[in-house]
């Protein structure tokens, strides 16, 4: 009999890092996981996904303690891209940046998706840390996204809640800054876990929730959902993986479905936080980075 008998690839099993303890976590009960897995590292360079739940449940050691320990980023030596235009929103608003170039309304109509590099793993925050702004932009926004990990063979082992941090007017300037917009210091956010669903081939159907307050105040709230997303999770993962190997496993955002208004950009002192239920939440206060 499989150890992972009466637990549906629909029920909340996860996998955490809490300080550097790599925890299973099952109906609200979290275990550490024994030197068998020894980390999430191994678990996507070794595994299958159609072994993951199996190996992770008997794998279960003791119970955590002391609790609460502190929930880092579930992420190790992994790279983390994202994906760009998924979702009809951002398209329209990528258009209004960029002064209607078309070149948005071609790539999400194209054959080949947008992606692009966003972080390493170590460079990731974690939920309760401080997310980051450029010192230079002027306006800069939260994409709140789920994001999808494989292993290294392509196979979806889970998703978590990510944070694409971005400079609208750098990229709106000209797209080919994009990777200035995107790629700096506190701008990639994961976490608190990553909800384990190994060998998914479709969007789980979750709704992605965001509210950002200034002072006590709530000054944006959105909310969207993934039966919003243009394209498949197969498609995405085919051109990610095509021409390039990940040997300890891959972090793909899937594209953000929510935009504050134009004349909105994040400040100082500004808490994120962006929820999806089955997952959990991120909560994130901004700070600047860089120096002139």
């Amino acid at each position: 009999m499989s150890v992972n008998d009466g637990v549906a690839m629909n029920e909340r099993v996860f996998l955490a890092l809490y300080d550097d303890q790599w925890c299973i976590e099952l109906d609200g009960v979290t275990h550490v996981l024994s030197e068998e897995i020894p980390s999430l590292d191994w678990v996507l360079a070794n595994l299958p996904a159609s072994e993951v739940m199996d190996r992770l449940l008997a794998a279960r050691g003791a119970l955590l303690t002391p609790q609460p320990a502190t929930c880092r980023a579930p992420v190790g030596k992994q790279e983390v891209w994202a994906s760009g235009v998924t979702y009809k929103r951002s398209e329209e608003a990528r258009e209004r940046e960029s002064q209607n170039s078309t070149i948005y309304t071609r790539v999400y109509h194209a054959e080949r998706p947008e992606l692009f590099f966003k972080a390493f793993g170590p460079e990731v925050v974690s939920s309760g840390e401080a997310a980051g702004i450029r010192f230079d932009a002027t306006w800069s926004v939260p994409e709140p996204e789920l994001v999808v990990v494989f292993n290294k063979c392509m196979e979806v082992i889970g998703f978590t809640v990510g944070n694409d941090l971005s400079s609208r007017d750098i990229e709106g300037e000209n797209p080919l800054y994009l990777p200035q917009a995107k790629v700096y210091e506190r701008a990639c956010v994961l976490g608190p876990r990553i909800w384990l669903q190994p060998g998914a081939e479709q969007w789980p159907e979750v709704d992605i929730r965001i509210v950002i307050s200034r002072a006590g105040e709530t000054v944006f709230s959105g909310e969207t959902a993934t039966s919003q997303i243009k394209r498949s999770l197969a498609e995405l993962g085919s051109y990610l993986g095509r021409c390039r190997r990940f040997p300890a496993g891959v972090f793909l955002f899937s594209g953000t479905g929510i935009v504050p208004p134009d004349a909105f950009s994040l400040a100082v002192g500004d808490e994120v936080r962006i929820t999806i239920d089955a997952i959990g939440e991120l909560i994130n206060p901004i700070m600047i980075v860089g120096t002139p």
